[in-house]
């Protein structure tokens, strides 16, 4: 197995369901990765300890998920030197997600995040290849297929639309 380039990490393990969703995307692209579990809150040294030698592991990019204060994203970016992308959760005890959402956007200058959207770990998967595409020109040709394949999606629903009879 190749040793991997993106680590997908969430605050709980209810984040999951919404963090698997990048892998997914990364298994599509062939982007080797890793997935666990690291609390701002909970776990602190294993969050200094993770963000402190992400890099020095062979990671290039991190996608971290969390929900409710959200300060996992915030408090990796203060540590680690790699790109971090956040993904905003709605949790259980979120406020429509709102506060998870302001809590990863809303960064100081000098400690950067990519945030997607609420529940968006789809596009942080994606993100992640797009970044690891700017060196790797294999994966740089999958994203422009994969861009292309979107475009053709959109068409075919436009002729099925066209070529319906009034409604």
């Amino acid at each position: 197995m190749k040793k991997p380039l993106v680590s997908i990490i969430m605050g709980s393990g209810s984040d999951m369901h919404i963090m698997e969703q990048a892998a997914r995307v990364l298994a599509e692209f062939e982007v080797p990765y890793e997935i666990t579990i690291v609390s701002a809150h909970r776990t602190p040294k294993r969050l200094y300890e993770f963000s402190e030698n992400a890099h020095l592991r062979g990671i290039e990019v991190i996608i971290a998920g969390a929900g409710g204060a959200a300060h996992l994203p915030g408090m990796v970016a203060a540590i680690s030197p790699l790109p971090i992308i956040g993904v905003p959760i709605k949790s259980t005890n979120s406020i429509d997600g709102w506060d998870s959402v302001l809590s990863i956007l809303q960064m100081p200058g000098g400690v950067p995040v990519a945030t997607v959207a609420l529940n968006g770990a789809k596009n942080a998967g994606l993100l992640a290849v797009q970044i690891l595409s700017s060196s790797k020109p294999e994966l740089r040709n999958s994203m422009i297929n994969y861009k292309k394949q979107l475009n053709l999606n959109v068409m075919e629903d436009v002729d099925k639309i066209a070529n319906k009879p009034d409604l």
